[in-house]
């Protein structure tokens, strides 16, 4: 029966992935759904430059491009198509696909989901008492002392599901979760209603696990080395079930790998403790039971629900002010004297202490005796931030950088001559209650739906709820005995990323009797410090999950106000599980020489 199985396949991860993603999912094999994903908090402020200089956008240009290859097999074959390109102008996306539609001599059924858009009413909630404060900070909107540029609140997959419901052959929603593209289908093809909340957390574990494209299918893999075809990597497939189980898999004869590893890797990306939160319901992380279930595939279930918290997350951009940067190659001998005279050089030049924001950063990337030139380099990068454009940029901070071309240090080269000083956004996130953001379905006819929040239907916070026990328990302690000084890696994934200011670094052993040690090496602050000197003055959190044989580590604050603005080299945090990897810790022999057995 039809309705058994559901097959949603994830076409984009971000706005910019691979193309031709859509119509190889489409055309590779049987598919009920076509999803994809362009939106991170970056992303919004990307859209709304674009927007000032073409109002009519505003939304993610790369998909109608993609539906002028697969508008006419996905209608053949009966394709649902769910998007979240629609960005800040669901709307006009979708009149852009009517007309792409007509141009190809298509009649197709296309309805949208807003209401996410809350800039224009944000004297409204503030006026209310709602004080938008910053998650991290508690700082309310009302100090931001600039005015917002976009406001967006993270929808559910109900509206997704009435418009399916409603006839719709292509959903474009502006700002939802991720996992929502998933969690719509699911609802609609199941008549899931809200109290189903195993079941919806099911398919938001199946929708954190695909949203991400070929993450889940070997892309991004700690242990690369072992996932096949990698030059062209097959893009996630969800089979999900009735009661929220679900088969992750790929297209047969696509490149990469489904596997319990690939599987864990994307389940512990950009999360924070075992409470993962969506406007729907709270997915118990800790309840996931993963089990291979033959080749490139991976079954999902176990998965416990919770009601969903009684607020959303609002995502609030802003610009932060101008930024400017330069780079100074040091080669050979005595890198941090020269690395000092430019600081002491520039600080003669510019008023460094007037400025907003002062950031050097020496990476010390050269060898000793190199044997090339290249590996004798180190850089030394100069980051700038201020309120006022003209006091960092061409003519000023520019200029300074230039000028000391000929009396500096020994070898004086900079990657490139700093330009104008160029704008940053900031990032603010927040919380509004759900029952203040009026969700509406805009369906084929042009007849607009108002749905009830789910925070109006629950009305149940978080902490009221009893705990769940997780689904299994710690393995014991480490091992004890002698021990081999080797990278972290060997024994250990990792995947990690950003969450507005904060790092997550997924960490995993693939063996059950290593997850003492892991525990042990990794499971607390004071641990993660070690691994991580940067971190040294910043508040860590570490959350256990061991039916994954994993922690979860979140780093708050190491990206400042977020992706927009950061001035780490890894503004994003994509980099900082492979760095922990490559730590040397002490691993039990035992464990290495079990680990070389097994191969």
């Amino acid at each position: 029966m039809r309705d058994e199985v559901l097959r949603i396949g994830n076409a984009s991860g971000f706005y910019g992935d691979r193309h031709e993603a859509a119509r190889e999912l489409v055309e590779g094999g049987p598919l009920d759904v076509l999803t994809g994903d362009y939106l991170a908090e970056l992303t919004m402020l990307i859209l709304w430059r674009a927007r000032q200089k073409a109002p009519e956008t505003g939304y993610a240009r790369s998909f109608l491009r993609q539906m002028r290859e697969v508008l006419r097999p996905c209608l053949d074959r009966g394709v649902r198509v769910v998007v979240n390109a629609g960005g800040l102008n669901p709307a006009g996306l979708a009149a852009a696909l009517r007309e792409l539609a007509g141009e190809l001599g298509l009649d197709v059924r296309v309805a949208h989901v807003e209401g996410d858009d809350l800039l224009p009413r944000l004297e409204e909630l503030t006026a209310a008492g709602h004080g938008l404060e910053h998650l991290a900070t508690g700082a309310p909107l009302s100090s931001l002392g600039v005015p917002p540029l976009t406001a967006n609140a993270y929808l559910g997959g109900f509206g997704i599901a009435e418009a399916l419901d409603q006839g719709a052959e292509v959903v474009v929603t502006g700002r939802v979760t991720d996992a929502s593209l998933v969690v719509g289908p699911a609802i609609h093809r199941f008549g899931w209603q809200r109290s189903d909340l195993d079941a919806l957390a099911g398919a938001v574990v199946a929708g954190h696990v695909i949203e991400c494209g070929a993450q889940a299918t070997g892309g991004n893999y700690a242990f690369f080395h072992e996932v096949p075809g990698l030059e062209h990597v097959g893009f996630p497939i969800a089979e999900l079930h009735p009661d929220g189980s679900s088969v992750i898999t790929k297209h047969e004869g696509t490149g990469g790998l489904v596997s319990v590893g690939t599987v864990t890797a994307q389940l512990l990306y950009e999360i924070g403790g075992p409470r993962y939160a969506n406007p729907d319901v709270t997915a118990r992380f800790d309840t996931i039971r993963l089990q291979a279930e033959g080749a490139d595939r991976v079954r999902i279930d176990g998965v416990r629900g919770e009601p969903p918290p009684p607020e959303l997350k609002v995502a609030i951009n802003t610009l932060g002010g101008f930024r400017n940067r330069a780079t100074f190659v040091l080669t050979g001998l005595d890198i941090p004297a020269k690395a000092d005279l430019v600081r002491r050089q520039l600080a003669a030049r510019i008023d460094l202490d007037a400025l907003d924001e002062v950031d050097w950063r020496l990476v010390r990337s050269d060898h000793a005796d190199a044997e090339t030139n290249a590996a004798a380099t180190a850089t030394l990068t100069l980051t700038v931030k201020h309120h006022d454009p003209t006091a960092i940029g061409r003519h000023g901070f520019a200029d300074a950088c230039v000028a000391i071309g000929l009396a500096s240090y020994p070898g004086f080269t900079l990657t490139a001559p700093p330009a104008d000083a160029e704008p940053f956004g900031r990032y603010w996130p927040a919380l509004v209650p759900a029952t203040e953001v009026d969700e509406v379905v805009v369906g084929p006819d042009g007849a607009s739906t108002r749905l009830p929040s789910a925070g109006a239907e629950h009305g149940v916070a978080l902490a009221d709820r009893p705990a769940l026990e997780p689904a299994t328990a710690g393995t014991g302690p480490a091992p004890e005995g002698a021990t081999r000084w080797v990278a972290l890696g060997t024994l250990v994934g990792a995947r990690s990323g950003d969450k507005g200011g904060d790092a997550n670094i997924g960490l995993w052993v693939r063996d059950p009797s290593h997850l003492g040690w892991l525990e042990h090496v990794a499971g607390t602050p004071a641990a993660v410090r070690r691994l991580l000197p940067e971190a040294a003055e910043l508040d860590i959190s570490v959350h256990r999950l061991p039916n994954l044989l994993a922690v979860n580590v979140v780093v708050h604050g190491l990206l400042g106000d977020g992706v927009a603005s950061a001035t780490r080299p890894d503004p994003q945090a994509k980099g900082l599980g492979e760095y922990l990897r490559s730590r040397l810790v002490d691993v039990p022999t035992v464990l290495l020489d079990a680990q070389l057995e097994a191969r």
